[in-house]
């Protein structure tokens, strides 16, 4: 199959995967109704985020846990009608061959890279890993490993740190397995125990930490805690709520939210470093006419913004806000991100107006 039959085939069951702690991506099988995804992508998160090409962001539960696979099991979205994808027989696979790792993480496009199998051998903590060359980066982690018909043969699993683009996807067949064994708790949730591999499943009542069949400590899933934020993260959730913004909802990564004001995006970043606290509203993106127009309306305006500057990204019409955390307080901060985005509202129509600029096409993910 042609790798542009097989974009089409899959960027409606590729979900983008948000927690306070990491990003990446998953796929809807829906012959379990689950979305799979990488253990590492959702550790330490009882929820995450996710969206895709047809329905809306949403929070929804993790229900399987598995260290051991490095697999996690996510309830599939509210209102969904996500079509059905088709898994291989990873087995019969031979080195040489072409395959296709696939992967859509938050703020970045949708990757399609095409790769060789180089080895169907090779192990890490007696776990069989399908070695290829198709380029994987940590957005990547969680998405599926296409055979050339089309068919999921793996799961993004891992790279090779300056290891020239050598990938290691966990063959299809453990995810099958794995699915199998799930079922057994009859939709409650579960986990994998590391050493003897036996699945615990939540019970109601039952508050035990250890595998019943070998005593290793165990966290179940309903006894993760809840992200509790700190510091300047925080104040800047205190400040998403007092907008009207269902805080969970805007979580993407490591000190990152994003929410959607009308038809722009806002992106707000944390950076602990440097103690720079940055939100950027992307506005629209240029129109093919009026560029020399619109460049000078963007320079007259940056010398009358106070506090704010407008700039160009590749495509994209973006309203900035700068702030050091050392002058960080709720007041101060409710006020400036209120102003950002009432501007933000005057300025995308005076572009799409007066300019010809588009409007940001933010569909459900962003």
């Amino acid at each position: 199959m042609d790798t542009k039959l097989i974009i089409p085939l899959y960027e409606n069951v590729i979900i983008q995967i948000a927690t306070p702690y990491s990003t990446g991506t998953g796929f809807y099988l829906k012959s379990a109704d689950l979305i799979v995804t990488n253990e590492h992508v959702i550790r330490g998160n009882k929820n995450c985020v996710i969206a895709g090409k047809n329905f809306a962001k949403q929070l929804v539960d993790v229900v399987y846990v598995d260290t051991k696979y490095d697999l996690a099991f996510i309830k599939s979205p509210v209102g969904h009608q996500m079509p059905d994808i088709s898994t291989g027989e990873a087995a019969l696979l031979d080195e040489g061959e072409r395959v296709i790792a696939i992967g859509h993480p938050f703020d970045l496009k949708y990757t399609v890279t095409q790769g060789i199998i180089s080895s169907m051998l090779h192990k890490e903590e007696d776990v069989d890993y399908i070695q290829h060359d198709a380029a994987l980066n940590p957005g990547n982690s969680g998405g599926p490993l296409v055979d050339i018909n089309g068919n999921v043969i793996g799961i993004n699993t891992f790279i090779i740190q300056n290891g020239n683009s050598i990938g290691f996807s966990l063959p299809v067949y453990y995810l099958i397995k794995c699915i199998e064994e799930f079922k057994k708790g009859s939709g409650a949730a579960g986990v994998r125990c590391p050493s003897c591999k036996h699945i615990s499943f939540e019970k109601e009542g039952s508050e035990s930490k250890y595998c019943p069949i070998c005593g290793t400590h165990l966290v179940m899933i309903s006894q993760i805690e809840d992200y509790e934020p700190y510091g300047v993260c925080s104040t800047v959730e205190e400040i998403i709520g007092k907008l009207g913004y269902p805080v969970a909802l805007t979580r993407k990564g490591p000190n990152t939210w994003s929410l959607n004001n009308g038809s722009a995006i806002v992106n707000i970043s944390y950076y602990e470093k440097t103690g720079l606290l940055v939100g950027d509203v992307y506005l629209c993106t240029l129109p093919e006419n009026k560029i020399s127009e619109l460049y000078y309306y963007l320079l007259r305006e940056n010398y009358a913004l106070e506090g704010m500057t407008l700039s160009i990204r590749e495509q994209d019409i973006i309203l900035s806000l700068l702030i050091y955390d050392q002058y960080i307080n709720t007041e101060t901060m409710y006020k400036l991100f209120k102003n950002l985005l009432s501007t933000a509202d005057k300025y995308d129509n005076i572009l799409v107006d007066t300019f010809g600029a588009h409007w940001k096409n933010t569909g459900q993910q962003n």
